[in-house]
């Protein structure tokens, strides 16, 4: 199946666990939910949620064991983006080719948007009737795993760290410590989550969750250059932030040749770690270089 299919295949089977798993619009506060399902459902390539249930394949696990997972991916990647968005953060005006959340329905709302989802992701990891055949203890390991990922040691702590760093002088321990946490944390969970509930031995989690780890910092190297690069039709949201911003970025640092040497060696790195799966690892591998190729 060509890639393109594969992400359709995926996005249709999450979307319509996310219109059942996400209180419908009407319901009060209506604003709040309209707000949250406006991000959820304003498009995108669900990539965390095609990673997870990619990893879940790649080890022979049943999909039905991993979709809501997939769903509580993409409620905390929006979030992320919602705040992300935020003036305080990077007063964003559009985002997946819409207005964002604060231009719609306000900073208020926007912020509450964002914490219900959050909020949302894990009330549905913690279900353990949403994943029928997943024993209490690998659904207590995912759940602990994804929201180490995303807290003060991850998505929320990188963030801070990428803040504090606009305009000033960086290094590269400080530009690889914003990448892998404020967003390489949450793929790698992404994967290292799919392929857990999808009944993965020892061997091939731990081979999964390294091929995460590098190709979470290869995607966020393609950021920065597209950032760069980019365009607003096909990016989704206004490019040129990180240099208005004055924000470390890898381009910044090493220039965008070298950025996209280093992104590329990453993700041979990361299909590298793939080989103990044999042919179960060619999504994986395919996904890896489409993390890529959107800068080449």
């Amino acid at each position: 199946m060509p890639l393109t299919a594969y992400f359709n295949e995926i996005r249709a089977i999450v979307d319509d666990a996310m219109d059942r798993l996400v209180p419908p619009s009407a319901t009060h506060p209506a604003v709040l939910h309209e707000a949250m399902r406006y991000s959820l459902f304003a498009g995108g390539k669900r990539l965390r949620p095609t990673l997870a249930m990619a990893a879940c394949d790649a080890v022979g696990g049943a999909r039905s064991r991993v979709v809501p997972f997939a769903v509580a991916l993409e409620a905390i990647h929006t979030y992320t983006l919602i705040h992300d968005d935020l003036p305080a953060m990077d007063n964003d005006d559009y985002r997946r080719g819409l207005p964002t959340s604060h231009k719609k329905f306000g900073e208020a709302a926007a912020i509450l948007a964002g914490d219900a989802l959050l909020t949302l992701a894990f009330e549905i990891i913690s279900n353990l009737r949403n994943f029928p055949g997943v024993s209490p203890e690998t659904l207590l390991e995912v759940s602990r795993h994804t929201a180490n990922a995303v807290g003060s040691v991850g998505t929320v702590g990188g963030q801070m760290a990428d803040i504090q760093m606009e305009g000033a002088e960086g290094d590269m321990a400080s530009l690889e410590y914003i990448h892998i946490h404020k967003t390489g944390k949450l793929i790698a969970a992404s994967v290292r989550g799919g392929a857990l509930l999808g009944g993965g031995d020892n061997d091939a989690v731990n081979a999964i969750t390294e091929y995460g780890k590098n190709i979470g910092l290869a995607f966020q190297i393609v950021d920065d250059i597209l950032d760069i690069e980019g365009e607003l039709a096909s990016l989704g949201k206004t490019p040129g932030s990180d240099t208005r911003k004055k924000k470390l970025t890898y381009p910044a640092l090493m220039g965008v040749a070298e950025s996209r040497k280093l992104a590329s060696r990453l993700t041979d790195r990361a299909i590298g770690h793939l080989a103990i799966l044999g042919s179960g690892g060619e999504r994986l591998s395919d996904l890896a270089k489409y993390v890529i190729a959107r800068a080449f």
